[in-house]
């Protein structure tokens, strides 16, 4: 699979996306602060939401419609989803910000009419969220644009995570289907997740797939323990600095200047800032070096750690190699030292000085 220019496989590091959400906080200079702080970090892409309230929900009070825990508790779905959607009316200023600081940007899609509205902007790939995974219709309207898609799993069973799969394949059945048009991302649907809930032992269900993983623990330790284990995709959310509440209720954040009025990130206690990012990636980074083949040619000025047999006493011509006058010693520039009893059988074919690498030359049988 390829977003843009990128080609996401087992050859590359792992694609790293962060997700700006609505950590914005319905502040535009915010999402392009975000934007920047994505690239100063390292990050491949960003990814951010596109939906209305009315994509989420309806605008109802019954009980089924109204949080019961957390910071919005008692308040609606609808309310939620009208504080913490990204306006439309930023996208275009959004994506070509991104893309003249050359990083990649693209979105989660929640209707076909997302999608639609994203089109113009021609995105390389589309996102399907965890609480979407079960939209078939969606999925599948997302698909028949032709893009690649990122679906991320959350608390799908294994009957929906292949349904989704045998969709956005476009195949009779998941194994059918193009691997190349989609990836999975592992993720748990707990915000923020404790890294005991982690599980990372389920990715072994994907071991024979190509897939990544959206990660919403406090730390990087689940994202390079999941690069190690053959991540393709890192997903986290990142925020900005957290600010510094200043009189008359202004903030100060040094990334956007003094007194400039902030909202608290509204994911920030799952979100990443960008120091905290920026290490992920290098220890992403670092872990996917670190398991791919190598040569090893820092080893090469190491041989001379290493033993081997080395005529020790200066021997004439006829000498019987002995255990006087043949030793394992280092450097390894000289036979194995496994071929110790076999050299004993030995005398030498010339004169060798001592301190001379042995070599199957100056071996004559007796």
């Amino acid at each position: 699979m390829r977003i843009g220019e990128r080609e996401i496989s087992n050859k590359f590091p792992p694609y790293i996306i962060a997700e700006l959400s609505c950590n914005h906080a319905g502040v535009f200079k915010n999402a392009i602060a975000l934007i920047d702080a994505a690239k100063e970090a390292g990050a491949d892409a960003v990814k951010v939401q596109c939906y209305t309230p009315d994509d989420m929900t309806i605008d109802c009070a019954k009980k089924d419609f109204v949080l019961q825990d957390g910071p919005w508790k008692g308040r609606t779905l609808y309310e939620l989803y009208a504080k913490a959607h990204t306006p439309r009316e930023w996208f275009g200023e959004l994506f070509a910000h991104a893309r003249s600081i050359g990083i990649e940007i693209f979105s989660s899609v929640f209707s076909p009419a997302g999608v639609d509205f994203l089109e113009q902007f021609n995105p390389p790939a589309y996102k399907i969220a965890s609480f979407e995974i079960t939209d078939i219709p969606l999925i599948k309207y997302a698909a028949s644009i032709g893009k690649p898609l990122i679906i991320s799993t959350g608390m799908a069973d294994v009957d929906e995570i292949v349904e989704a799969m045998t969709i956005a394949g476009g195949g009779p059945t998941y194994a059918d289907g193009d691997f190349e048009r989609y990836r999975l991302l592992a993720c748990v649907s707990g915000y923020p997740t404790p890294i005991e809930e982690a599980n990372l032992l389920q990715l072994t269900d994907f071991i024979n797939l190509d897939w990544g993983i959206s990660d919403h623990s406090t730390h990087h330790d689940v994202a390079v323990a999941a690069t190690a284990l053959g991540a393709q995709i890192i997903e986290k959310h990142l925020m900005l600095d957290l600010p510094i509440r200043q009189p008359h209720g202004h903030i100060q954040n040094d990334r956007l200047g003094a007194d400039y009025e902030y909202y608290m990130p509204e994911d920030f206690d799952f979100s990443m800032r960008p120091e905290e990012f920026a290490t992920m990636v290098c220890r992403v980074r670092a872990i996917w070096q670190a398991m791919q083949p190598s040569e090893r040619k820092s080893e090469e000025s190491s041989r001379q750690a290493r033993r081997s047999l080395y005529v020790v006493k200066d021997m004439k011509a006829g000498d019987r190699f002995t255990k006087d006058n043949v030793r394992s010693i280092r450097p390894a520039y000289g036979m194995p030292p496994k071929e110790l009893e076999r050299v004993l059988q030995n005398h030498a074919a010339y004169t060798i000085e001592a301190g001379t690498a042995l070599e199957e030359a100056m071996l004559v049988p007796f």
